[in-house]
């Protein structure tokens, strides 16, 4: 476990750990002070202690380190019981630098090794001196497994904070660009509707207008049309971008740039312009989740045009993931431009197996 919990409430319980072994160190130094070998194991094992709070996160060193602190503490029990207590912190010890699965029987073998050096040194090992070394085992491994708990669930809570973040930020930049291609469009229709179709009416009177001799009817004549030809330009330039052309040439060109394949079934027909402005931002946003999420070696996309609907498949290759339990990466945004229009989306997805996104819409 070690390294995971590098948090301040971890820090502070790390440090009340040694504070605690270095206490009951100092307790036993104080009782075994007549005993030169054992005065002596008590200061080799502070040393070694001491020595390990400067590894860092040096896994193996922390675990080399954590074998020789537990070998010079059994050790020293063969000597005296004066140091057995500080089985208790060694206890969190173990359960802090090892995976449970190594953990917990570590634990049970500090405890033994409590037991038995109570037992050579007592006249008489009696209930209590196995039950004590028991409750506090029990008591680390609860205490441990509780915070491990409450740590992963906060980890839990904080993804699922920043998801929402990422969603929230999302959904604001796509209403934004829905706002202003909403306003886009109108302005083009506007214009479309108004002004060149204005203009293209005065062409077609100033053309059928009889010979001037003064010239100006030739001269508003050519101005009418250089202000259609202006008109013209305004709304081709408010057109959504990357829908110059068909539908079929923008969804080519972005398959093109984002490195995946395009296929096209069916004989392509007209949509409505809302249509095909929804089709080519599913297929920009799906293309960018694939780069962004899915890892894939393989991409493809495929246009078919049926006789009541028009259908787009995204396929890749990728890591996959949960439908169920995840909804985030500009799903609920495709899923809401399909419904505007009254499509439907589907996803069809699993860890490691890829993904599949389909989407159709109506033909009126």
């Amino acid at each position: 476990m070690g390294g995971e919990f590098e948090v301040p409430a971890m820090r502070t319980l790390r440090a009340g750990l040694h504070g605690v072994f270095y206490v009951l160190l100092a307790i036993g130094l104080t009782r075994v002070s007549g005993s030169w070998a054992a005065l002596s194991g008590g200061a080799l094992l502070g040393a070694v202690y001491t020595a390990g709070l400067t590894l860092g996160r040096r896994r193996t060193a922390a675990l080399v380190w954590l074998a020789a602190v537990v070998l010079v503490w059994a050790a020293l029990g063969a000597l005296t019981t004066d140091f057995v207590w500080l089985a208790f912190p060694l206890f969190f010890l173990c359960m802090h630098l090892l995976p449970p699965r190594a953990g917990v029987p570590a634990v049970i073998a500090v405890t033994a090794v409590t037991v038995g050096t109570l037992a050579v040194h007592g006249p008489a090992l009696n209930p209590a001196q196995v039950v004590g070394p028991a409750i506090g085992a029990m008591a680390a491994v609860l205490m441990v497994a509780g915070y491990t708990a409450l740590y992963r669930e906060s980890e839990r809570r904080r993804g699922l904070i920043d998801e929402l973040t990422r969603t929230r930020a999302e959904l604001a930049e796509t209403q934004h660009e829905a706002g202003v291609l909403a306003e886009r469009q109108r302005l083009a229709r506007e214009i479309h509707d108004t002004l060149a179709q204005g203009l293209s009416s005065i062409v077609l009177l100033l053309r059928a207008a009889p010979p001037d001799p003064s010239g100006y009817v030739e001269e508003a004549r050519h101005a009418a049309e250089d202000n259609l030809a202006e008109a013209r330009r305004f709304v081709h330039a408010l057109t959504p971008p990357g829908l110059d052309g068909s539908l079929e040439e923008a969804l080519r060109r972005l398959c093109s740039r984002e490195g995946a394949a395009f296929q096209l079934d069916g004989e392509p027909y007209t949509l409505p312009r809302r249509a095909e402005i929804a089709l080519l931002r599913i297929a920009q946003g799906g293309l960018a989740n694939v780069s962004r999420h899915a890892e894939a070696a393989r991409a493809a996309l495929t246009l078919t045009y049926m006789e009541d609907e028009v259908a787009m498949d995204i396929v890749d290759d990728g890591r996959g993931f949960d439908p169920l339990t995840r909804s985030g990466n500009g799903l609920g945004f495709i899923r809401d431009r399909a419904a505007e229009l009254g499509g439907a989306v589907t996803v069809e997805s699993a860890p490691g197996l890829g993904t599949a996104l389909a989407v159709t819409l109506p033909v009126p």
